[in-house]
């Protein structure tokens, strides 16, 4: 169970961090709480991410589009509006950018298979 007192967030103050892409580059403004990370990332024009994921998140474009490619080949447009949501170990991904995008990213431990099978036989 998570328990976040009420928080504001001024993403102005909240340090940028640089994360080069297999092309491109990223920069994170990131928040961690007890089991939940939160962040804002902007991608660079002709971003690739350098590697494959398989943590779960909740993915919202805030500005431009991108391309999340799934390993198998499958690839999902968003654009400003659009989101998408993973658990974790559920699909490998990677985040793809023709042009600038911002995105508000959200992970934690709510997004494991395990802790969510651990909750129903809790209740049972």
């Amino acid at each position: 169970m998570y328990t976040i007192p009420f928080t504001h967030i001024n993403w102005d103050a909240v340090e940028k961090t640089h994360h080069p892409g297999e092309t491109g580059e990223s920069y994170w403004q990131t928040l961690n709480f007890d089991g939940l990370r939160i962040r804002i990332v902007e991608c660079s024009a002709g971003y690739l991410a350098d590697h494959w994921c398989q943590k779960g998140h909740i993915v919202h474009c805030l500005e431009g589009s991108f391309t999340s490619e799934l390993e198998n080949g499958e690839q999902v447009s968003l654009s400003k509006g659009m989101t998408y949501v993973v658990s974790d170990q559920l699909s490998s991904h990677r985040s793809i950018s023709a042009e600038k995008v911002k995105l508000l990213i959200i992970d934690g431990d709510f997004l494991k298979p395990e802790l969510k099978q651990q909750k129903s036989a809790d209740e049972h």
